[in-house]
């Protein structure tokens, strides 16, 4: 069965003329005298599913024999590769045919030239070094290490997306650039076409019965092709249209299919808006990363499963994390309606070559992913990696954030793109940070500082006992008001029970703050020594003590006016009796009205099936905190502690779910943060 046998490109479909070369190849080492070994491909030779596992391996190579399909003759004949990490030199039949150098780029090569009657033969000759530090790696570990080692894993070398050939005419569709016209009512066709010959373009909005035919000058071909009664693109309904290309030359007839989704991204004030309405972020950090197949994922459906999981836990967008992803999550993501923050691998030094490989990722990204009405945001930097963290400091790193910023909005000027996410911004469309602290008293206060304007910095712990305040800004010109604000990394805790405590509590003080444009929670599946997340490296679910992250992060959900004390004890009661005033969090598009519901459960417990008693009414209009409502509960007879469940009832519909321990022993025990205790 070859593996992953899917088409690999969904955003420029050419698949009625192809033909998968994953699979097994032959491979060996450098310094190999013979081809003994097989690998399968599009698996990095570090991962048990290559079936190669070699660790440090600077140097390989690989080797397979094709037969090229009959019918494609007369054609120009194509070879294709989705990524390679890090410089890849191909052959065909010992003819020089490409070299490519970015590991997360893809690339293709004219072969037809090289061919021969009968079989063909591929070589790939790849360098993947081990000293990564100038060269885009994302979190793929360096020797010698990254300032940022701690958070690096297994790398992944070698040929780790699809390898596929395919047949087009002569003069043929180079790009195909599909984008919402200004006023949503239409699609802005670009298209690029090469070749010797002349030709004509006919684009057919598929299902719609509606043809246009362009002309191309200069091997460009641009129009509007008109959508009736047009359908939006939204996380509620992912509509999609597919054009079908058709460009007719002398040499041939070239089809290809593009499709987008009719939607707008826009910054307004403090505000992200999403076709006109309001949009608030509940994001999860997603890095890509799969315990047997390293940066590949296993199958086409692990994609998908990524994004269903991410959705199961209240989550609208998915920040794939310092990695160009293979273009079939950007594909499901379009599909499942799931947004996306999309941005390159970093670098891990300052240098010229390494702002040249970082920006060498920015064209290819914009133009391989840009059809994707998913894709909401790019990011750039992230947390000066690669600029040796210190922007402040060093005209010459801000100058290198304000290019590539330049670079990507010259390219895509309808996305908001952020320069360096989490640290010192140069300019951007939006002000992000990332803020993690154990403690509940500084969170709160932190963050309402943050975006009351009191302070323009916060905490970073770089080491055990080395802690530095981050700016927001890294200079002058880049404003500190008047762009959306988002906590685009957070989430801390030493254990499952303690990091769903503090997803619960931090993430509800967030929502208190109506200024806020979103958060991205890190993150959603642990990774090899990195226990950070909801679910472990195989996706299962781990015991988070009873707290539903789909409440947590729904649209409307409950905030209480608790400075929590310690997971299992977050209100201490020498009585039992405790009163807690509730609010509304909600960011739907109709105001919320109901009754507040009390039950008890033991500590950690989940969520009764019932509500339970009624209590106080509370409303919220959409992204206004409602006011408080108080919510009086005494703990059951007999019981020392337990957790006081919360529902918001609306005509017998559950619309949001929170909960507080109450414990009666109010001494402190380990783990009791002082100054937290109300």
């Amino acid at each position: 069965m070859t593996p992953r046998a899917e088409y690999p490109r969904p955003h420029f479909d050419r698949s009625h003329t192809w033909s998968s070369l994953n699979g097994d190849w032959d491979f060996r080492a450098d310094a190999d005298e013979d081809w003994d070994r097989t690998i399968t491909v599009p698996f990095a030779w570090e991962t048990p599913a290559s079936g190669i596992e070699a660790h440090w391996l600077p140097v390989a190579w690989y080797r397979r024999r094709v037969a090229v399909p009959a019918g494609w003759a007369g054609q120009r004949i194509v070879l294709h590769f989705g990524a390679v990490h890090h410089e890849a030199t191909v052959w065909v039949n010992g003819t020089e045919v490409a070299r490519h150098v970015g590991g997360y780029t893809p690339f293709e090569a004219d072969i037809t030239d090289a061919l021969r009657d009968g079989e063909q033969e591929i070589v790939v000759r790849v360098s993947s070094p081990a000293d990564k530090r100038e060269i885009a790696h994302g979190k793929q570990r360096s020797v010698p290490r990254d300032d940022f080692d701690g958070v690096c894993f297994t790398p992944s070398s070698g040929i780790w997306q699809s390898v596929w050939l395919e047949a087009r005419p002569a003069t043929y569709l180079a790009s195909l650039k599909l984008r919402p016209a200004e006023g949503l009512d239409g699609i802005a066709v670009e298209a690029r076409v090469e070749g010797p010959s002349p030709a004509t373009l006919r684009l057919t909005l598929r299902g719609h019965g509606t043809t246009v035919d362009v002309t191309v000058s200069d091997g460009a071909a641009r129009t509007v092709v008109a959508v009736t009664e047009p359908r939006l693109w939204s996380p509620e309904d992912p509509h999609l249209y597919h054009v079908d290309a058709e460009l007719v030359s002398d040499d041939g007839t070239d089809r290809v299919t593009g499709y987008t989704g009719l939607r707008r991204i826009e910054v307004s004030g403090e505000d992200l808006y999403l076709n006109g309405r309001r949009l608030f972020v509940r994001g999860v950090l997603d890095q890509g990363y799969w315990p047997r197949t390293g940066i590949t994922a296993p199958d086409d459906a692990a994609l998908r499963h990524d994004i269903e999981l991410a959705a199961a836990a209240g989550y609208n967008l998915v920040r794939k994390h310092l990695k160009l992803e293979d273009p079939r999550f950007v594909h499901h993501a379009d599909t499942l309606g799931m947004l996306v923050w999309a941005e390159p691998a970093a670098t891990g030094r300052f240098s010229a070559e390494s702002v040249a490989a970082f920006e060498a990722q920015i064209a290819p990204m914009a133009e391989r992913d840009g059809n994707s009405p998913a894709i909401v945001i790019w990011g750039l930097y992230n947390e000066e990696w690669g600029l040796d963290w210190d922007i402040p400091g060093d005209p010459a790193k801000q100058e290198a954030v304000a290019r590539a910023y330049d670079l990507l909005k010259a390219l895509d000027p309808s996305r908001p793109a952020v320069d360096n996410s989490g640290w010192a911004h140069v300019k951007t469309d939006l002000l992000d940070w990332h803020y993690y602290d154990e403690s509940a008293a500084s969170w709160g206060k932190t963050i309402a500082a943050l975006l009351d304007g009191e302070q323009d910095d916060f905490p970073v712990p770089l080491g055990p006992d080395y802690v530095v305040r981050k700016k927001l800004t890294g200079t002058p010109a880049q404003p500190l008001r008047g762009l959306p604000n988002l906590n685009s990394e957070y989430g801390t805790g030493f254990t499952s029970v303690e990091r769903a405590w503090q997803l619960r509590w931090q993430t509800q003080e967030m929502r208190r703050h109506d200024r806020l444009a979103g958060y991205v929670y890190t993150e959603l599946y642990d990774i090899e020594h990195e226990s950070a997340g909801l679910l472990d490296f195989e996706r299962r679910a781990k015991d988070l003590a009873g707290v539903d992250p789909a409440h947590v992060n729904a649209t409307t959900t409950l905030v209480l006016d608790v400075v929590p004390v310690a997971p299992g004890r977050d209100l201490l009661s020498d009585t039992g009796r405790v009163t807690v005033p509730v609010r509304i969090s909600h960011h739907g598009t109709e105001s919320v009205s109901g009754h507040l519901h009390t039950a008890w459960s033991p500590v950690y417990g989940p969520a009764p099936s019932r509500p339970g008693t009624a209590g106080a009414a509370a409303e919220a209009k959409p992204f206004l905190l409602g006011a408080p409502a108080e919510v009086h509960a005494e703990l059951p007879d007999g019981w020392t502690s337990g957790r006081l469940h919360i529902a918001l009832v609306s005509d017998g519909a559950v619309l949001a779910r929170s909960a507080v321990d109450v414990d009666t022993h109010t001494a402190p025990v380990i783990g009791d943060d002082p100054q937290a205790r109300p």
